[in-house]
């Protein structure tokens, strides 16, 4: 097995353990969080019925990942939720 494979099988691992634990539902969906080297995203996802209920990124809002963009994210998913 080489380092990409092992680094796919203990990503599929991490998300298997988590996925166990917390089960978003459309009351309480499960918030979905992934920040790359240039942006940051975020997404509520309800799990009963296997759909996303709001997404929200940093693409349209600045270019650097700091905490001030983060927030802004968090926001605009927060709104984009009390829409629905």
């Amino acid at each position: 097995m080489n380092k990409i494979e092992m680094k796919k099988n203990r990503r599929a691992r991490t998300k298997f353990r988590v996925r166990k634990k917390i089960n978003g539902t459309a009351l309480k969906p499960r918030i979905s969080v992934f920040r790359s080297n240039r942006f940051f995203y975020a997404q509520a996802i309800d799990d009963d019925n296997g759909f996303t209920l709001a997404s929200a990124s940093s693409v349209k809002i600045g270019n650097p990942v700091n905490v001030e963009i983060s927030k802004k994210v968090g926001v605009a998913l927060a709104n984009a939720l009390k829409e629905k």
